[in-house]
């Protein structure tokens, strides 16, 4: 990891992933690229966490996936949300955002 990289607390991966794949579909690769551009940089997502985690919420019905050409002309495996992997992400960011102001009220205390 770089030097302003930090590790993922548990739970987050699987948040991190849905937000990604909201604008559209993307390859392994072009997901953890995009992890690192929405969080400018903060979280390095390794494959051996990356695809244990898409191949996960696939099997939970939150994604699908198929086979394309990358933008390299390779043969990559693309993923999309589901309607169920939008309402997860919708109850995945209420749950993150109640526990982020948990946190920031326990910081703010002397």
């Amino acid at each position: 990891m770089t030097g302003n990289s930090t590790n993922l607390l548990q739970g987050t991966l699987d948040l991190l992933i849905l937000k990604a794949l909201v604008t559209g579909e993307l390859h392994g690769l072009g997901v953890s690229r995009r992890i690192e551009q929405m969080t400018r940089g903060t979280f390095l997502v390794k494959p051996g966490s990356l695809f244990p985690a898409l191949h996960r919420m696939e099997e939970n019905g939150w994604l699908t996936s198929f086979w394309g050409e990358s933008e390299n002309r390779r043969r990559a495996k693309y993923y999309r949300l589901t309607k169920a992997g939008e309402r997860q992400l919708g109850q995945e960011t209420t749950e993150w955002q109640k526990i982020a102001l948990a946190m920031t009220h326990a910081l703010k205390t002397s």
